[in-house]
């Protein structure tokens, strides 16, 4: 159950964080990439594990040393981490895609652990030194930051769950009203009546064009600041034959801070959830944590929440017949699945020219509460 794989994940993450920090802190290796830690947690505990309630299990933590690296460099300290993961029962979320996969929150809201496929877990493996690279050269990026890769096994050999970790872009103090998943394709990219029906909605590409045939309105240095960190960020997707990725908007409405709160009120409660920052002015602050102001196309000011998701997704064989075989019922360039090269191109220029517009506004003083 669900449940099972959270606690027996609890349990293991506890036992690897521990023990790696008894570990000296030293530069990544190549070595450390490939590194897998394997734990046998027997029913009734032993020397080194503890008692629990589960079948007999194995976890394995993938590459300790170097996902310890991902979560120094942005600011999370083991001891931090562990009780995040660990100290609180994780809350299970209703998977908002197709992939199948199970998805859970921690209880303080900065970390969403999602279950994932063998070979999506194996690709991961293979972009880490890439991924390493990349964020040692640039903080400022919008890709999903990993911060964990495990794996749970019964002895009985009936289940192998791959268990991603990952930081949580929709934190839930705030309100979304909906929500944005898009990647310049418009072949079947339209949500279900279902999905609109839904307090909080995902909408797709076809659905955005409807919404807001102007797209966001942006302050220009916003705009330039952002459009880099994408082109950026996709050059290194593209780098790895990666595709299928989606660009996700979560929009909360701002409102001036209302009669029953008081700006250090807001403030306090704004600090707590962004990890310090007070003011939400400073555009290089807002940008950097993936969170910008912007107008609608009827001037409603909002807070977009921004990032790419779904990266694990690499152009093998089976994506090109996939290709092939739509393209011949449908116009090649609508497709969602194509070439990589193409695919970043279309997604860039849709981001650019249809998702995020240059307007200069009126300076924006709003606590998103």
């Amino acid at each position: 159950t669900p449940s099972d794989i959270s606690t027996a994940l609890q349990l293991g993450i506890e036992h690897s964080v521990g023990k790696l920090s008894s570990k000296h802190e030293r530069d990544v290796l190549m070595q450390d990439f490939q590194d897998i830690d394997v734990v046998f947690f027997p029913r009734d505990g032993s020397t080194s594990t503890p008692a629990h309630h589960h079948a007999d299990f194995t976890f394995k933590t993938y590459a300790p040393i170097a996902f310890r690296f991902f979560r120094e460099l942005f600011g999370i300290k083991p001891q931090d981490f562990m009780i995040s993961m660990c100290d609180k029962r994780l809350k299970e979320i209703r998977n908002p895609g197709a992939s199948g996969s199970l998805f859970f929150l921690t209880n303080d809201d900065r970390f969403i652990i999602k279950t994932v496929q063998k070979k999506e877990a194996q690709f991961l493996q293979e972009l880490l030194p890439g991924y390493y690279l990349n964020f040692s050269q640039n903080k400022k990026t919008l890709l999903p930051k990993f911060f964990g890769l495990y794996s749970y096994s019964t002895s009985s050999g009936q289940r192998n769950i791959r268990i991603v970790v990952m930081n949580n872009l929709l934190p839930s103090v705030y309100q979304y009203q909906v929500k944005f998943d898009l990647k310049g394709s418009t072949h079947k990219r339209k949500a279900s009546k279902n999905e609109r029906e839904k307090k909080c909605p995902t909408l797709k590409d076809l659905d955005f064009k409807t919404e807001l045939p102007e797209g966001f309105g942006v302050d220009p240095t916003i705009y330039d600041s952002l459009t880099r960190t994408l082109e950026r960020d996709v050059r290194v997707l593209r780098s790895f034959k990666i595709m299928d990725y989606s660009l996700l908007i979560g929009v909360h409405k701002l409102t001036e801070v209302s009669r029953s709160w008081s700006v250090s009120e807001a403030d306090s409660r704004l600090r707590s959830a962004s990890g310090g920052a007070s003011s939400i002015d400073a555009v290089t602050a807002t940008a950097r944590l993936g969170r910008i102001h912007a107008y609608t196309t009827s001037g409603e000011a909002v807070m977009l929440f921004i990032g790419i998701i779904d990266i694990l997704q690499s152009y093998r064989f089976i994506k090109k017949l996939e290709h092939t075989y739509k393209s011949i019922l449908h116009d090649g360039d609508a497709v969602s699945v194509t070439s990589p090269g193409f695919y970043s191109e279309r997604f860039v220029n849709f981001c650019k020219s249809s998702v995020f517009t240059k307007r200069i506004g009126k300076k924006l003083r709003y606590y998103y509460l």
